[in-house]
C-alpha cells in the first residue's frame, strides 16, 4: 500500500530541523557518491511546461522523482517515492514540502559556510519562499537582526513584522535593497527576477551571499561582477548550475567566472572541501535538487505513518 499525503497534510507533519537534518545528510551521500542527482529536465509545450527531476537516496532508503507543470500562471508539484525494492512508497502533493527543503538547503549551506556568531541577515524578496528561507536559516545562524526587502512596501511592512512574531527576531522593514544588505554577514535572494537584485559593492567581504531564487538561464539575481568577487563560488550541483543558474552562465559567458572555480555542496558537506584561510565572499547558488525533495519526503512519511495521516491506496 502507497500513501497519498496532500498539501494539508504535509503542513500537519513537517518540522524544518528534521528536514535539515535529511539533507544535510542526504549531500553527505551525495558527496560520497552513495546517493546520485540527476538535474531538472524540462519540456516545452504551447501554454505550459513540464519539470522532471529524480535521485536516489539510500540513506532515506528511497529513490524517486519530482514532476511539476507550470500553467496558467500556476504550478503542480507532485513528487514520487519508491523504496529501494522498487515498490511504491508514497505520492506528495509538493508545493509546501518543496518551499521546506529549498530553506533547509539554504540553512545547510549557511551554517558550513557562513561566519559563526551574531549574524545580521538580509533577505530580499518577501514572497512565498521567503518564509521558509527566514525560518530554515533561524535554526542555524544566531540573527541578531533580521532586513527584509520587496518592492511593495506594504508587503515587506507586513512581511517583517511576521517573521518578527514567528522567529523572535527584531526585524526590519529596510527601504531598499541597498540598505538591507549593506553592513549584513548573509545575504539571501529570493526572487523570480530577470536582473540582478543586488550590486557587488554593497555586500560586505566576509559575507556568505545565497542565490536560491533563480533556476533559469535568463533569470539572474546576482551580478557578473560579484560572482567574479566571491572568493568561493558554491553550486547545489555542478551540472545543474551548467544547465539553469542565469547568474553564473551570464558571468561565464562575460569572461568573468571559469566553471572549474565551482565548488558543489555535497564536497562540503562531505568534507571534501577546506575552507580558504583568509576571509572572503562565499556566493552559494542553490537550483533545486530531487535529492532534497526525496530528503524531505522520507522524513515526512516516516512522519506520516507514525501519526497515522495520509490516504492508503494500492497500485501495482
Amino acid at each position: 500500500m502507497a500513501l497519498i499525503l496532500r498539501e494539508a497534510d504535509v503542513q500537519q507533519l513537517i518540522e524544518m530541523d528534521e528536514v535539515i537534518a535529511a539533507v544535510t545528510a542526504a549531500m553527505k551521500e551525495l558527496g560520497e557518491g552513495v546517493a546520485q542527482n540527476e538535474p531538472r529536465r524540462r519540456a516545452f509545450a504551447p501554454g505550459g511546461l513540464l519539470n522532471v527531476m529524480f535521485a536516489s537516496y539510500p540513506g532515506g532508503r528511497c529513490t524517486g522523482l519530482k514532476a511539476y507543470t507550470v500553467a496558467d500562471g500556476r504550478a503542480r508539484f507532485l513528487v514520487v517515492l519508491f523504496a529501494l525494492d522498487g515498490s511504491l512508497e508514497a505520492l506528495f502533493e509538493a508545493d509546501f514540502m518543496g518551499a521546506y527543503r529549498t530553506g533547509a538547503a539554504t540553512a545547510v549551506a549557511a551554517r558550513a559556510l557562513a561566519r559563526p556568531g551574531p549574524t545580521t541577515v538580509a533577505l530580499v524578496g518577501t514572497g512565498w519562499q521567503a518564509t521558509t528561507q527566514a525560518l530554515a536559516v533561524s535554526r542555524v545562524l544566531e540573527i541578531k537582526e533580521l532586513r527584509v526587502f520587496s518592492r511593495d512596501y506594504d508587503r515587506r511592512a507586513a512581511f517583517a513584522r511576521e517573521q518578527e512574531d514567528q522567529l523572535g527576531v527584531p526585524t526590519l522593514a529596510a527601504g531598499s535593497a541597498e540598505l538591507a544588505v549593506r553592513g549584513a554577514d548573509v545575504v539571501i535572494t529570493m526572487t523570480t527576477s530577470a536582473t540582478p537584485v543586488i550590486e557587488p559593492d554593497w555586500v560586505e567581504p566576509h559575507a556568505f551571499v545565497a542565490a536560491a531564487g533563480s533556476n533559469f538561464r535568463n533569470r539572474a539575481e546576482i551580478p557578473a561582477d560579484l560572482v567574479a568577487k566571491a572568493q568561493t563560488v558554491v553550486v547545489d550541483q555542478l551540472a545543474a548550475a551548467q544547465l539553469e543558474s542565469g547568474d553564473l552562465i551570464a558571468a561565464h559567458e562575460a569572461g568573468k567566472f571559469d566553471w572549474g572555480r565551482a565548488v558543489e555542496l555535497a564536497a562540503v558537506v562531505a568534507g571534501k572541501w577546506q575552507r580558504p584561510a583568509a576571509s572572503g565572499i562565499t556566493l552559494f547558488e542553490s537550483h533545486g535538487l530531487a535529492l532534497w525533495d526525496l530528503a524531505a519526503g522520507s522524513v515526512v512519511l516516516n512522519a506520516a505513518r507514525e501519526r497515522g495521516l495520509g490516504e492508503e491506496v494500492r497500485l501495482f
